[in-house]
Protein backbone atom coordinates (compact mmCIF):
# COMPACT_ATOMS: atom_id res chain seq x y z
CA UNK A 1 0.00 0.00 0.00
CA UNK A 2 2.43 2.37 0.47
CA UNK A 3 4.44 1.88 -2.09
CA UNK A 4 1.58 2.25 -4.47
CA UNK A 5 1.16 5.88 -2.69
CA UNK A 6 4.01 6.78 -3.19
CA UNK A 7 4.02 5.40 -6.90
CA UNK A 8 0.87 7.12 -7.03
CA UNK A 9 2.87 10.70 -6.57
CA UNK A 10 5.36 9.74 -9.02
CA UNK A 11 2.45 8.72 -11.44
CA UNK A 12 1.05 12.29 -10.82
CA UNK A 13 3.99 14.07 -12.20
CA UNK A 14 4.00 11.79 -15.24
CA UNK A 15 0.59 12.73 -16.22
CA UNK A 16 0.67 16.42 -15.49
CA UNK A 17 1.66 17.00 -19.02
CA UNK A 18 -1.24 14.94 -20.90
CA UNK A 19 -3.91 16.39 -18.02
CA UNK A 20 -2.80 19.88 -19.67
CA UNK A 21 -2.54 19.69 -23.15
CA UNK A 22 -4.81 16.91 -23.19
CA UNK A 23 -7.02 17.34 -20.78
CA UNK A 24 -7.36 21.21 -21.14
CA UNK A 25 -6.16 21.96 -24.86
CA UNK A 26 -7.67 19.15 -26.32
CA UNK A 27 -4.24 18.01 -28.44
CA UNK A 28 -3.65 14.80 -28.33
CA UNK A 29 -0.07 14.36 -28.05
CA UNK A 30 0.92 10.90 -28.18
CA UNK A 31 4.40 11.82 -28.02
CA UNK A 32 4.12 13.25 -24.24
CA UNK A 33 6.13 9.87 -23.20
CA UNK A 34 9.02 10.33 -25.31
CA UNK A 35 9.49 13.82 -23.82
CA UNK A 36 9.63 11.97 -20.16
CA UNK A 37 12.38 9.44 -21.51
CA UNK A 38 14.28 12.92 -23.18
CA UNK A 39 14.14 14.36 -19.35
CA UNK A 40 15.69 11.35 -17.98
CA UNK A 41 18.20 11.44 -20.38
CA UNK A 42 18.81 14.62 -19.99
CA UNK A 43 19.41 14.11 -16.31
CA UNK A 44 21.25 10.91 -17.01
CA UNK A 45 23.83 12.81 -19.41
CA UNK A 46 24.40 15.63 -16.95
CA UNK A 47 24.81 13.11 -13.76
CA UNK A 48 27.99 10.89 -15.31
CA UNK A 49 29.53 14.24 -17.18
CA UNK A 50 28.89 16.49 -13.96
CA UNK A 51 27.89 14.84 -11.38
CA UNK A 52 24.93 16.62 -11.08
CA UNK A 53 21.86 15.67 -9.16
CA UNK A 54 19.05 13.85 -11.66
CA UNK A 55 16.10 16.33 -10.28
CA UNK A 56 18.62 19.51 -10.14
CA UNK A 57 18.89 18.29 -13.53
CA UNK A 58 15.39 18.31 -14.51
CA UNK A 59 14.71 21.69 -12.95
CA UNK A 60 17.61 23.54 -14.44
CA UNK A 61 16.24 21.99 -17.99
CA UNK A 62 12.70 22.76 -17.56
CA UNK A 63 13.30 26.29 -19.49
CA UNK A 64 14.93 24.66 -22.57
CA UNK A 65 11.90 21.96 -22.55
CA UNK A 66 9.66 24.78 -22.17
CA UNK A 67 11.41 26.52 -25.45
CA UNK A 68 11.19 22.89 -26.63
CA UNK A 69 7.63 22.29 -26.42
CA UNK A 70 6.37 25.92 -27.57
CA UNK A 71 8.53 25.07 -31.31
CA UNK A 72 6.57 21.79 -31.16
CA UNK A 73 3.54 23.40 -30.93
CA UNK A 74 3.72 26.24 -33.29
CA UNK A 75 4.79 23.48 -35.71
CA UNK A 76 1.85 21.82 -34.88
CA UNK A 77 0.15 24.87 -35.13
CA UNK A 78 1.19 26.04 -38.69
CA UNK A 79 1.06 23.16 -40.48
CA UNK A 80 -2.22 21.54 -38.67
CA UNK A 81 -4.34 23.77 -36.21
CA UNK A 82 -4.23 27.06 -38.41
CA UNK A 83 -5.55 24.33 -41.30
CA UNK A 84 -8.56 23.06 -39.53
CA UNK A 85 -6.53 19.57 -39.55
CA UNK A 86 -5.81 18.92 -36.29
CA UNK A 87 -7.32 15.29 -36.11
CA UNK A 88 -5.70 12.31 -37.55
CA UNK A 89 -2.82 14.25 -39.43
CA UNK A 90 -2.18 15.99 -35.78
CA UNK A 91 -2.31 12.41 -34.40
CA UNK A 92 -0.04 11.64 -37.10
CA UNK A 93 2.37 14.46 -36.50
CA UNK A 94 2.90 13.43 -32.57
CA UNK A 95 3.47 9.72 -33.89
CA UNK A 96 6.22 11.21 -36.03
CA UNK A 97 7.60 13.40 -33.40
CA UNK A 98 7.91 10.22 -31.18
CA UNK A 99 9.46 8.32 -33.26
CA UNK A 100 12.03 10.65 -33.81
CA UNK A 101 12.85 11.00 -30.30
CA UNK A 102 13.09 7.63 -29.57
CA UNK A 103 15.05 6.57 -32.64
CA UNK A 104 17.49 9.23 -31.82
CA UNK A 105 17.56 8.13 -28.33
CA UNK A 106 18.86 4.80 -29.22
CA UNK A 107 21.28 5.64 -32.25
CA UNK A 108 23.28 7.84 -29.58
CA UNK A 109 23.14 6.03 -26.55
CA UNK A 110 22.05 2.58 -27.49
CA UNK A 111 19.38 0.34 -26.21
CA UNK A 112 21.43 -0.74 -22.71
CA UNK A 113 19.64 0.21 -19.67
CA UNK A 114 21.17 3.58 -17.91
CA UNK A 115 20.43 5.00 -14.66
CA UNK A 116 22.16 7.74 -12.47
CA UNK A 117 23.70 7.77 -9.18
CA UNK A 118 22.12 10.02 -6.12
CA UNK A 119 23.17 9.99 -2.69
CA UNK A 120 19.50 8.66 -1.28
CA UNK A 121 19.32 6.21 -4.34
CA UNK A 122 19.30 2.54 -2.26
CA UNK A 123 18.36 4.20 1.30
CA UNK A 124 15.67 3.46 3.07
CA UNK A 125 13.80 4.78 6.72
CA UNK A 126 11.74 2.51 8.48
CA UNK A 127 8.19 3.82 10.05
CA UNK A 128 6.35 1.72 11.70
CA UNK A 129 8.14 -1.81 10.48
CA UNK A 130 7.37 -0.02 6.78
CA UNK A 131 10.50 0.45 5.28
CA UNK A 132 10.27 3.28 2.81
CA UNK A 133 12.62 3.35 -0.12
CA UNK A 134 13.89 7.34 -0.67
CA UNK A 135 14.43 6.13 -4.62
CA UNK A 136 10.35 6.19 -4.54
CA UNK A 137 9.83 8.86 -1.14
CA UNK A 138 11.97 11.64 -3.40
CA UNK A 139 10.19 11.76 -6.62
CA UNK A 140 6.01 11.09 -4.65
CA UNK A 141 7.03 14.68 -3.00
CA UNK A 142 8.45 16.74 -6.04
CA UNK A 143 5.47 15.36 -8.03
CA UNK A 144 2.63 16.32 -5.31
CA UNK A 145 4.72 19.96 -5.48
CA UNK A 146 4.51 19.98 -8.65
CA UNK A 147 1.02 19.23 -8.87
CA UNK A 148 0.27 21.70 -6.52
CA UNK A 149 2.11 24.52 -8.25
CA UNK A 150 0.31 23.52 -11.79
CA UNK A 151 -2.87 23.85 -9.68
CA UNK A 152 -2.17 27.25 -8.42
CA UNK A 153 -0.77 28.17 -12.05
CA UNK A 154 -4.30 27.30 -13.38
CA UNK A 155 -6.40 29.00 -10.57
CA UNK A 156 -4.16 31.96 -9.72
CA UNK A 157 -3.34 33.78 -12.25
CA UNK A 158 -4.21 35.27 -15.40
CA UNK A 159 -2.31 33.21 -17.85
CA UNK A 160 -3.28 29.70 -15.81
CA UNK A 161 -7.49 30.74 -16.25
CA UNK A 162 -6.54 31.57 -19.68
CA UNK A 163 -5.20 28.29 -20.13
CA UNK A 164 -8.49 26.99 -19.03
CA UNK A 165 -10.93 28.97 -20.88
CA UNK A 166 -8.86 28.85 -23.95
CA UNK A 167 -10.67 25.43 -24.91
CA UNK A 168 -14.42 26.32 -23.90
CA UNK A 169 -14.54 29.54 -25.38
CA UNK A 170 -11.68 31.35 -28.11
CA UNK A 171 -13.84 34.18 -29.04
CA UNK A 172 -14.66 34.85 -25.69
CA UNK A 173 -11.03 34.52 -24.60
CA UNK A 174 -10.23 36.98 -27.33
CA UNK A 175 -12.26 39.43 -25.91
CA UNK A 176 -10.59 39.24 -22.72
CA UNK A 177 -7.78 40.59 -24.73
CA UNK A 178 -5.64 37.43 -25.04
CA UNK A 179 -4.37 35.42 -27.74
CA UNK A 180 -5.56 31.99 -28.07
CA UNK A 181 -2.34 30.64 -29.71
CA UNK A 182 0.10 32.39 -27.49
CA UNK A 183 -1.89 31.15 -24.31
CA UNK A 184 -1.61 27.43 -26.42
CA UNK A 185 1.83 27.83 -26.76
CA UNK A 186 2.75 28.85 -23.13
CA UNK A 187 0.63 25.98 -21.49
CA UNK A 188 2.18 23.41 -24.75
CA UNK A 189 5.52 24.61 -22.83
CA UNK A 190 4.57 24.46 -19.50
CA UNK A 191 3.51 20.49 -20.19
CA UNK A 192 6.92 19.45 -21.98
CA UNK A 193 8.43 21.18 -18.97
CA UNK A 194 7.00 19.01 -16.88
CA UNK A 195 7.89 16.22 -18.40
CA UNK A 196 11.46 16.54 -18.32
CA UNK A 197 11.37 16.87 -14.81
CA UNK A 198 9.23 14.01 -14.50
CA UNK A 199 12.13 12.02 -16.45
CA UNK A 200 14.25 13.16 -14.20
CA UNK A 201 12.21 11.73 -11.18
CA UNK A 202 11.57 8.05 -13.71
CA UNK A 203 15.51 7.72 -13.53
CA UNK A 204 15.84 8.14 -10.27
CA UNK A 205 12.91 5.42 -9.43
CA UNK A 206 14.52 2.59 -12.24
CA UNK A 207 16.72 2.74 -15.22
CA UNK A 208 15.63 3.25 -18.39
CA UNK A 209 16.13 2.83 -22.14
CA UNK A 210 14.89 4.47 -25.22
CA UNK A 211 12.00 2.17 -25.49
CA UNK A 212 10.48 2.93 -21.93
CA UNK A 213 7.75 5.40 -23.12
CA UNK A 214 6.23 2.82 -24.17
CA UNK A 215 5.53 1.77 -20.99
CA UNK A 216 3.89 5.16 -19.84
CA UNK A 217 1.44 6.33 -22.89
CA UNK A 218 -1.51 3.87 -21.76
CA UNK A 219 -0.87 4.81 -18.02
CA UNK A 220 -0.66 9.02 -18.50
CA UNK A 221 -3.67 9.03 -20.59
CA UNK A 222 -5.60 6.59 -18.46
CA UNK A 223 -5.08 8.78 -15.65
CA UNK A 224 -5.88 11.72 -17.29
CA UNK A 225 -9.16 10.44 -18.47
CA UNK A 226 -9.94 8.82 -15.22
CA UNK A 227 -9.20 11.90 -13.25
CA UNK A 228 -11.47 13.98 -15.20
CA UNK A 229 -10.17 15.97 -18.68
CA UNK A 230 -8.28 18.78 -17.21
CA UNK A 231 -9.13 18.52 -13.30
CA UNK A 232 -5.16 18.51 -12.03
CA UNK A 233 -6.76 17.13 -8.79
CA UNK A 234 -8.18 14.23 -10.87
CA UNK A 235 -5.16 13.72 -12.15
CA UNK A 236 -3.49 12.92 -8.68
CA UNK A 237 -6.30 11.36 -7.00
CA UNK A 238 -6.92 8.68 -10.53
CA UNK A 239 -2.36 8.40 -10.14
CA UNK A 240 -2.94 7.49 -6.46
CA UNK A 241 -5.94 4.70 -7.49
CA UNK A 242 -4.06 3.06 -10.41
CA UNK A 243 -0.88 3.30 -8.46
CA UNK A 244 -2.29 1.60 -5.54
CA UNK A 245 -3.96 -0.90 -7.78
CA UNK A 246 -0.83 -2.16 -9.61
CA UNK A 247 1.09 -2.29 -6.31
CA UNK A 248 -1.04 -4.81 -5.23
CA UNK A 249 -1.71 -6.35 -8.19
CA UNK A 250 2.18 -6.71 -8.24
CA UNK A 251 2.70 -8.52 -5.13
CA UNK A 252 -0.17 -10.99 -5.06
CA UNK A 253 -0.70 -11.80 -8.77
CA UNK A 254 2.41 -10.91 -10.27
CA UNK A 255 3.63 -7.85 -12.36
CA UNK A 256 2.22 -8.89 -15.69
CA UNK A 257 -1.58 -8.58 -14.21
CA UNK A 258 -0.58 -4.49 -12.96
CA UNK A 259 -1.69 -2.65 -15.51
CA UNK A 260 -4.57 -4.67 -17.17
CA UNK A 261 -6.27 -4.18 -13.86
CA UNK A 262 -5.19 -0.23 -14.27
CA UNK A 263 -7.18 -0.41 -17.48
CA UNK A 264 -10.12 -2.13 -16.12
CA UNK A 265 -10.69 0.48 -13.10
CA UNK A 266 -10.66 3.11 -16.08
CA UNK A 267 -13.41 1.60 -17.91
CA UNK A 268 -15.58 0.57 -14.79
CA UNK A 269 -15.43 4.61 -13.23
CA UNK A 270 -15.88 5.61 -16.65
CA UNK A 271 -19.17 3.38 -16.98
CA UNK A 272 -19.98 4.93 -13.78
CA UNK A 273 -19.11 8.28 -14.51
CA UNK A 274 -17.86 9.02 -18.05
CA UNK A 275 -17.18 12.40 -16.98
CA UNK A 276 -14.24 11.15 -14.79
CA UNK A 277 -13.81 10.79 -10.71
CA UNK A 278 -13.33 15.24 -10.39
CA UNK A 279 -14.13 16.29 -14.17
CA UNK A 280 -17.02 18.86 -14.71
Amino acid sequence: MVAGLLLGGFYAAVSLGVSLIFGLLDIANIAQPAFVILGSYAAYVMNRSFGLDAILTGLLFTPVFYVLGAVVYRLYYESFERRGEESLRGLVFFFGVLFIIEVSLSLKYGVDYRLVEAAYIGKSIDLGGVGIAFRLLVPCLVGLAMTLALHLFLSRTFYGRAVMAVSQDRLALRLMGADPVRIKTIAFGVGIAAASLAGALLITIAPVVPSTDRDYIGRMFAITVLGGMGSIAGTLVAAVILGVAESLMSTFFGPSWSLAVSFGILLVALAVRPAGLLGR
